[in-house]
């Protein structure tokens, strides 16, 4: 296979590799590898039912059922579906799907390890992700904001809603969705268990409030680390290929979509799997 850099700062793509191949042990360490060293990784050129997307995403753990289940593949649920296809009269998926920075799951005890998505269909223009290399914005703080955040810990809370630069999502919870995600709390830094890294870990789109700090303090906190963490030294902007397989690590990074940019008329559709991580240390 070829690897060849994303951009000058993280992520790769890998090229001449199939993913529906059952890896051994050994080809798979190399895979995991890449994956943990550069936090996003982009496989061109795939072609993967949607039992071959499971069964490689499996590989790297167990797999999520998103609490969006109007949303999930109706044959195969650990899929959630990023569409804004319309079949019978009917959404085929989320059409603004994280259309805000976040990291997938955080606002679980145990947020996502992976996110791995594969296009299947997308325009000609409009429509990309863009990803924050957490762990090199942690690096540029000074010693002093490093010292400041050791040890506080931000509310992360899942609920569709603008956030201060306008982003937004139009997505609809029923009560028993809302019950099914209460508030949880994170440490602000925490390190990736595979690598020994830290990394920011607040997002504009689900971090709330520090914990035991008044208010004032609380947004003061939370506004620098939301202003300084999408720097354009720590942003990478993926632009998409039908037939793109695209993985990245949550716990060392963070994304937005793109979707309200698409042209009329135009559809892109993308499978998503993501893989259950560790509660955050």
């Amino acid at each position: 296979m070829q690897v060849l850099p994303l951009s000058g700062s993280f992520g790769i793509e890998v090229r001449d590799i199939d993913l529906s191949r059952n890896f051994t042990e050994a080809e798979f360490d190399v895979i995991h590898r890449l994956f943990v060293d550069h936090k996003l990784v982009c496989f061109k050129d795939q072609s993967l039912s949607a039992a071959d997307q499971i069964a490689f995403s499996r590989r790297f753990g167990p797999l999520e059922v998103h609490v969006l289940t109007q949303y999930n593949h109706p044959d195969h649920p650990e899929i959630f579906r990023l569409s804004n296809r319309v079949v019978d009269g009917k959404p085929m998926g989320i059409s603004d799907g994280g259309s805000y920075w976040h990291s997938d799951l955080a606002f679980q005890v145990q947020p996502a390890k992976a996110t791995i998505l594969n296009a299947l269909e997308i325009p000609p223009e409009g429509g990309d992700t863009l990803f924050i290399d957490m762990e090199a914005a942690y690096n540029a703080l000074s010693d002093e904001w490093k010292a400041r955040l050791e040890g506080l810990r931000a509310i992360h809370r899942y609920r569709p809603r603008a956030t201060t630069d306008g982003q937004t999502t139009q997505v609809k919870m029923t009560e028993e969705q809302k019950q099914k995600t209460p508030d949880v709390d994170h440490p602000l830094i925490r390190t990736n268990p595979d690598t020994g890294r830290k990394a920011i870990f607040a997002h504009p789109g689900m971090t709330v409030e520090v914990v035991g700090l008044d208010k004032a303090e609380s947004d003061e906190i939370l506004e620098f680390l939301f202003a300084h963490t999408i720097q354009p030294q720590f942003r990478y902007d993926f632009r998409w290929s039908p037939g793109d397989v695209v993985m990245w690590d949550n716990r060392s990074t963070m994304h937005s979509a793109t979707t309200r940019d698409l042209p009329a008329g135009q559809h892109r559709t993308l499978y998503r799997t993501t893989v259950q991580g560790e509660r955050p240390i």
